[in-house]
This record gives C-alpha cells, sequence and structure tokens, in this order.
C-alpha cells in the first residue's frame, strides 16, 4: 500500500524522533513527548510523510504546538537546507518552461509528493528563533500568488545575524538552495 511503513520502520522513526525530541528541548518547551508519541501512532499515514522528510535528511523535529486544533508542528530542523532536496526550481510550471538543464524535480512538486508544505515565510522566521538555519544555504519558501504570477518565487536564508528574504526567477536553481518543509500532526 501506498505512503505507508511497516511496524518495524514506525517504531525506529519515532525512536529517532524522541531521540531529537529530547536532545533540542528548547525548540519545544513544555511540550510532552509522551502526547506527541501517541499522536504519532495515531496517524500512521502522517508517519510516512516524516519519514520521507527523515530520509531526505530534513531532521524533522517539533517547533511549535497549535491548542486550539491540537496539532504539532514539525519542521525539518537540519542546519542547513536538506541535502537531498536541492538543486530544485520553485514549481512545476517553472521545471516546465526549462527548454535545457532541467533540474530532477521541483520544490512544490517533492514536497507534494512526501506529503509536506513549504515554509511560509513566518514559519521560516519562527525556526531561526530557535537558532541558526541556512547560515551557508538557502531555502525555498510558499510564494505569494501574485509574485508568483510575474514569474518570481522567493526564498530565505541567516546571514550577518539576520533573516534575509529574496527573490529569484521560479526556474531557477542552484546547488545551495533546497526547501524546508513542515507538516501538522
Amino acid at each position: 500500500m501506498k505512503n505507508t511503513i511497516s511496524k518495524e520502520e514506525q517504531a525506529q522513526l519515532i525512536s529517532i524522533l524522541k531521540a531529537r525530541f529530547e536532545k533540542n528541548t528548547k525548540r519545544h518547551q513544555n511540550i510532552d513527548w509522551s502526547k506527541v508519541e501517541a499522536k504519532l501512532n495515531a496517524n500512521p499515514e502522517k508517519l510516512w510523510s516524516l519519514l520521507q522528510m527523515e530520509k531526505t535528511e530534513g531532521e524533522p523535529d517539533i517547533i511549535a504546538y497549535d491548542k486550539s486544533t491540537d496539532e504539532y508542528l514539525f519542521v525539518d530542523c537540519v542546519a542547513e537546507s536538506p541535502k537531498a532536496r536541492r538543486s530544485l526550481c520553485y514549481d512545476r510550471k517553472a521545471l516546465d518552461s526549462r527548454k535545457e538543464h532541467k533540474p530532477k524535480n521541483s520544490a512544490v512538486d517533492m514536497a507534494e509528493e512526501m506529503g509536506i508544505e513549504l515554509l511560509s515565510e513566518e514559519q521560516y522566521r519562527q525556526l531561526q528563533q530557535l537558532g541558526n538555519f541556512d547560515t551557508k544555504t538557502s531555502s525555498w519558501i510558499a510564494t505569494p500568488a501574485d509574485v508568483r504570477k510575474l514569474g518570481g518565487a522567493v526564498f530565505c536564508d541567516y546571514r550577518y545575524g539576520r533573516v534575509f528574504l529574496y527573490h529569484n526567477g521560479a526556474e531557477s536553481y542552484y546547488a545551495a538552495r533546497g526547501f524546508r518543509g513542515y507538516l501538522k500532526i
């Protein structure tokens, strides 16, 4: 069956997530792991997406809890943009517009295949409050429709002690630019 993981993979993934959770407590103060684990076990389809985040070297971890929806926000917390998600243009339209030297995929398509979404600018800035991420790389973020309509896309990085938001043609791709995703559980 598509988008499922075995009981063994589930147990291994939960063990990895728990170890990361315990190692990085400042990312999720006042969150009880036992409640997170119960939520994970109750949502096996979401575990598949978390496994994809892990396999592509995103190191997902919890950075927030939304009391109103009873959801935990898992975000890629690897120091630099995930290695297995770099050299991608922004979306399918951008990929299709390239005549030559096409990248292997687009950030939006890959995120969709993984069952996750690109971070918004607000979520990216929230992540940066928890550490310094993308000090040598950059990450595509969800681009406002009016910018995308004009052919552009936006990305962020962290330099000189601050978050920078930039624009580029959506069809561009670079070895040091990937994307960070999130998943609500």
